[in-house]
């Protein structure tokens, strides 16, 4: 049967290797910019001063409240700040958190992103920014939002600690999942899902048993740059949908989040794309909702949401949430399917 698809790609600067963070005051000469306010998390603010040491005269300070579900009123107090040193474009340092609070900058005025990944968040190759007010997330996506540049160091990674390295590749999986049965999937965006698949696969184990091996976690932000690429390439489904509603209503943790409902998702659409899905289902056993359930456990990643907090009476609310404005899926989405879905990640049980 003929291929007949559509396909775009996003023109994103891609810096890879060890030792790569080097490069980076050239690629902010490149960007034609001469000052750089440096993002982060609070967490991550001493390596943010260093890192805008580095840049020399093109440092022009450092902004170091990013927080989780990029929310509006810290966006608001990051764009007082780039005014005030007159910076002209942004530099991410970190993961989701600080991506994310860079692409909300360059979609208000258009600044010049370059983001230094320190995780497996994948969101810092599309054009898609994630950002929360009064309780509620929604997505937007633009042109502007998408990073110029993206360096891509694995030395960064080695000091990431190994539960925070399994449930962010768990999340970049999950992007290339939803990617395989997504409406608008292509066969280019098939062979990045699957190879981002197989490298965090293979890398992960490794990493939660040498945390300091280089090339597990070159192979680890490998696979997480194709993931991402797929998410910013196609829709995404139930998956996200569910992820995004528990992370902006109830402040869950964005990558545990995803981590804990990958096996459940997919478990719910495994029937209806399983022609798309018997690839992925090969590498974790055969059955891929439990295959990926027991690959998380090996990992030791959470498996409950309410090892997060969320409380059980909340469940209801939550598939009520996750019905508003609904994604496309491959399954049709049901109220009692979806808090059925909930109830198992909720207990943590093993998905049928």
């Amino acid at each position: 049967m003929p291929y007949s698809f559509l396909y775009s790609t996003n023109p994103a600067r891609i810096v890879f290797g060890p030792g790569s963070l080097a490069q980076i005051a050239d690629e902010v000469r490149r960007l034609e910019c001469t000052r750089a306010l440096v993002l982060s998390t609070p967490f991550q603010r001493e390596d943010a001063e260093r890192l805008s040491q580095q840049l020399g005269e093109l440092g022009a300070g450092v902004f170091s409240e990013a927080a989780m579900h990029t929310p509006v009123e810290v966006t608001e107090q990051a764009m007082a700040a780039f005014a005030a040193v007159k910076a002209d474009c942004v530099v991410a340092l970190g993961g989701g958190s600080t991506i994310g609070l860079g692409k909300a900058i360059a979609y208000r005025n258009n600044a010049p992103q370059v983001v230094v990944a320190t995780t497996y968040a994948g969101s810092e190759v599309t054009p898609i920014l994630g950002q929360t007010e009064n309780g509620v997330k929604t997505t937007v996506k633009d042109a502007s939002i998408l990073p110029e540049v993206v360096i891509y160091d694995a030395e960064l990674t080695l000091g990431l600690p190994v539960s925070m390295s399994v449930t962010s590749g768990l999340n970049a999986m999950a992007h290339a999942v939803e990617g395989l049965y997504a409406k608008d999937r292509n066969p280019i965006t098939t062979l990045m899902a699957m190879e981002g698949i197989r490298s965090l696969k293979e890398a992960l184990p490794v990493i939660v048993e040498r945390p300091e091996n280089v090339e597990a976690r070159s192979k680890a932000l490998y696979g997480s740059w194709l993931c991402g690429t797929v998410l910013g390439t196609v829709g995404m489904a139930l998956h996200h949908k569910l992820c995004h509603t528990l992370g902006g209503s109830f402040n869950l943790p964005h990558a545990e989040t995803h981590a804990i409902m990958l096996a459940h998702t997919v478990a719910y659409n495994a029937r209806a794309a399983k022609d798309v899905l018997t690839p992925v289902a090969e590498l974790f056993g055969g059955e891929l909702g439990g295959g990926l359930y027991d690959f998380a456990r090996s990992l030791g990643a959470p498996l409950a949401l309410k090892d997060l907090g969320l409380a059980e009476a909340e469940l209801d609310l939550a598939a009520g949430l996750a019905m508003k404005n609904p994604y496309w899926n491959p399954q049709p989405v049901e109220k009692e399917a979806v808090r059925e879905l909930l109830q198992y990640a909720w207990s943590g049980a093993r998905p049928e």
